[in-house]
C-alpha cells in the first residue's frame, strides 16, 4: 500500500534521521530553508534514501547482498532482499527508491543489531 508522497517523503526523511543518529552525528536539524535537508552542525547530511550516490557506497561498507525477487507467476521483478530487509516496488514510488529505502533500511538493522547482521535469509515462500 502506497501512502501520500508527502508520508513517504517524510519516512525517508526519519530513516536518514535514524542512519545518522546511528552513524554518531548529534544534534541533527532539518532547517526551514533546506527542506528535506539534514545537518549535523554545518555538514549536510547525504539523503541516502533517494540519492544514488549517497546510498550505493553503503552496499560496498556494510557487504550487503542484493538479490531481486520475481514471484513464480510474473516475468519481472516485484521487490528485492537486501541482507535481511525485503522491499516490494509497489509500496515505493519507484524501484530505484525501494532499493535506497531497503538498503538504509538494512544498514540500520545491522548497526542496531550487529549479533544478527550476517544471519542467513530465510526462503521466500
Amino acid at each position: 500500500m502506497r501512502i501520500s508522497d508527502q508520508d513517504y517523503f517524510r519516512s525517508c526523511i526519519a530513516k536518514e534521521r535514524q542512519l545518522a543518529q546511528l552513524l554518531g552525528h548529534r544534534q541533527i536539524e532539518e532547517c526551514y530553508e533546506s527542506v528535506g535537508k539534514l545537518w549535523a552542525g554545518a555538514q549536510a547530511l547525504p539523503a541516502w534514501t533517494r540519492d544514488w550516490a549517497a546510498c550505493a557506497p553503503l552496499l560496498a561498507q556494510h557487504a550487503l547482498s542484493l538479490v531481486f525477487v520475481t514471484p513464480d507467476d510474473a516475468t519481472e521483478p516485484d521487490g528485492a532482499e537486501i541482507g535481511q530487509t525485503r522491499v516490494h516496488f509497489s509500496d515505493h514510488p519507484s524501484p530505484d527508491r525501494a532499493l535506497m529505502f531497503g538498503i538504509v533500511k538494512e544498514v540500520i538493522r545491522r548497526l542496531e543489531h550487529p549479533h544478527h547482521a550476517a544471519q542467513p535469509l530465510h526462503p521466500l515462500p
